[in-house]
């Protein structure tokens, strides 16, 4: 049988994160639920989504959504996003509900908290809810210690963020990063065309440099270390060209080729063939010693 999708969101600790047991659960009319503002975490109708609408369908929802009132008599998810969006394609009217009223930075930290116990994130989600998370840090008791840069030694918000998940601040610090890039990028980065610590390092140039990589990227295939390198020196520079950045990114490559020739001259060649030998003849003898050298090498490592 396959695994319930609904197993996978870890919410059997909601006593621990609100203090408030799940026998205080309401049906609440799904009508008179709207989404937290500026939700980091994609509801996708994917196969897993597929599976969660069938399940629900032959088991009701099992784990309660969490939701806090608003000024207006209605509620804010917290934490069910996908659970609800399924509800609403299996024809449910009402969802099981914990309501709790909280403030902004709670409610924020609370959908934060317990919508990374998912297993499969996007490195986008992670993000933009770390970076949420990390405000909502700041902002209570309007903490004056509390900092994300890596080599500070006052008290980490960065540490703080990422405890739940087992990361440290400079892990934390790599994801929130990654929301200063471009859309383009970001997405790369997602689906795993573009490395993390290479859209890190992306995130620090300006929006319309960001644009001028992507094309680049798009065009001519992956940046390259000696291009990264490269480009740390226009991090904040202004009135930058596009052609100069092109340029720049062309030559940090050419160099390096460059650097890693190596020049076989006819002067050198002739010494070990016969005058007559033409160049295909030539070419033919020292691939056959190469793979003879290679499959030696090769045996002795065995």
């Amino acid at each position: 049988m396959a695994s319930r999708p609904g197993q996978k969101i870890k919410l059997e600790c909601i006593e621990d994160i609100l203090g408030v047991p799940e026998e205080g659960t309401t049906e609440v009319d799904i009508r008179a639920i709207h989404p937290f503002e500026n939700h980091p975490f994609k509801v996708l109708d994917d196969e897993k989504m597929n599976e969660l609408v069938e399940s629900i369908k032959d088991n009701g929802i099992l784990t309660p959504v969490l939701l806090r009132p608003d000024d207006e008599g209605t509620y804010e998810m917290i934490s069910g996003h996908r659970r609800l969006h399924a509800a609403r394609r299996a024809g449910l009217s009402k969802v099981p509900a914990i309501i709790k009223e909280m403030d902004d930075d709670e409610a924020t930290i609370v959908m934060v908290d317990s919508n990374l116990q998912r297993e499969e994130m996007l490195p986008s989600e992670k993000g933009f809810a770390y970076k949420m998370k990390f405000d909502a840090i700041s902002h209570q008791g309007k903490r004056t210690d509390l900092t994300l840069y890596l080599g500070d030694t006052k008290l980490s918000a960065g540490d703080k963020v990422g405890q739940n998940d087992g990361l440290n601040r400079m892990q934390v610090f790599r994801y929130i990063r990654i929301t200063e890039l471009i859309p383009e990028l970001l997405n790369m980065v997602d689906n795993k065309k573009l490395a993390l610590y290479v859209g890190v390092e992306l995130s620090y140039l300006s929006h319309v440099m960001q644009e001028w990589i992507y094309e680049y990227i798009h065009v001519k295939g992956m940046i390259k270390q000696e291009q990264l390198a490269a480009l740390r020196e226009y991090r904040g520079k202004k009135n930058v060209k596009k052609e100069e950045i092109m340029q720049l990114l062309d030559d940090s490559i050419a160099s390096v080729t460059r650097a890693n020739k190596i020049t076989l001259t006819a002067h050198k060649l002739y010494k070990y063939f016969p005058a007559y030998y033409s160049k295909a003849e030539m070419e033919k003898v020292i691939t056959s010693l190469l793979k003879q050298w290679k499959l030696q090498n090769d045996n002795q490592l065995v």
